[in-house]
C-alpha cells in the first residue's frame, strides 16, 4: 500500500476508535466509570501508550536510516562513476568509447529513477534492468595495455567497476526488504485500543473531537513517513537525483 493509503487508513481507524470509545460512554453503566475504573482504565492506556511509542520510534528509526543508506549509496556512486570518467581519461584515446558509455549509462539511470512525468512504481526494475555498466565492467576487461601506467589504470578501473555493480546490487536487494506489514498492523492496533481508551474517558464535545482528530492526523503522517521512507527510490520521499545530474555534467570532460 502507498504511503497515503496507509496514512488514511490510519486516521480512520485511530479517529473511529475514539468515536467508539465515546459512543461506548453513553452505554457503559455509571458504577464501571468510577474514579477507580477510569484510574485502571489510564493505567491500561499509559501502558499501551509506552508501548506503541517505542515500536513508532523504531520504525521512523529505521526508516530513516534505510533512506540515508540510499543516499549514501547513490552519493558513493556518483563519486566513483567520476573517479572512473577519470581513469579511463588516463588511459588514453582507447578508452574514449568507454566513457561515452559510463555517461550513457548515468543519463539511462537517471531516467529510469527520477523520470520528468513523475514517479513511476517500476523505477527499482527498470535500475536493475539497466546494462551499460555490465559493459563498461566487461570493456574494461578487455582492454589490452601497452604499458606498465596503462595496466594500472586498467586494474583501477576494474577494481572501481566491482565497487560499482556491488552498491548498485546492494541498492537492488535492499528495496525488495520492505517493512513487514505485521509491524504496521500491530502499531495501529494499540493506537486504536489507545484512542479508544481517550473517548471512553473524555466528554463528547467540540473541542475534545477535534484534538482527537488532530491528534490522529499527526500519527497519520508519522506512518506516512515510516511507509515512504522505506521505499527511497520510489516513494514520495525519493532521494535526490541532483547527485547523478552533477555526475553527467562532470563526465567526458
Amino acid at each position: 500500500m502507498t504511503g497515503i493509503t496507509i496514512a488514511l487508513l490510519t486516521t480512520a481507524c485511530v479517529f473511529g476508535g475514539t468515536l467508539l470509545g465515546s459512543s461506548l460512554r453513553r452505554r457503559i453503566p455509571d458504577q464501571h466509570l468510577t474514579e477507580e475504573s477510569r484510574d485502571a482504565i489510564q493505567v491500561g492506556a499509559g501502558m499501551i501508550s509506552l508501548m506503541a511509542a517505542l515500536v513508532l520510534g523504531l520504525l521512523v528509526s529505521s526508516a530513516k536510516s534505510k533512506y540515508d543508506s540510499a543516499t549514501a549509496a547513490i552519493t558513493e556512486s556518483g563519486a566513483k562513476v567520476i573517479l572512473l570518467d577519470r581513469v579511463l581519461a588516463g588511459y588514453g584515446p582507447e578508452a574514449q568509447p568507454l566513457r561515452e558509455t559510463l555517461r550513457l549509462s548515468m543519463a539511462s539511470t537517471l531516467k529510469a529513477l527520477w523520470p520528468e512525468e513523475g514517479m513511476t512504481p517500476e523505477a527499482i526494475q527498470a535500475f536493475e534492468q539497466r546494462i551499460n555498466l555490465e559493459q563498461v565492467a566487461a570493456a574494461v576487461r578487455k582492454l589490452q595495455p601497452q604499458s606498465d601506467p596503462q595496466r594500472r589504470l586498467q586494474e583501477e578501473a576494474q577494481k572501481l567497476c566491482q565497487d560499482l555493480l556491488y552498491i548498485r546490487w546492494l541498492q537492488i536487494e535492499q528495496a525488495q526488504a520492505g517493512l513487514p506489514p505485521i509491524f504496521q498492523g500491530v502499531l495501529l492496533f494499540w493506537l486504536t485500543a489507545l484512542y479508544l481508551s481517550f473517548g471512553l474517558l473524555a466528554p463528547r464535545n467540540a473541542t475534545v473531537m477535534g484534538m482527537m482528530f488532530v491528534g490522529a492526523l499527526a500519527l497519520a503522517t508519522a506512518m506516512f513517513l515510516i511507509t515512504e521512507m522505506n521505499r527511497p527510490m520510489t516513494g514520495a520521499i525519493k532521494v535526490s537525483s541532483g547527485v547523478i545530474r552533477k555526475t553527467i555534467e562532470h563526465l567526458g570532460r
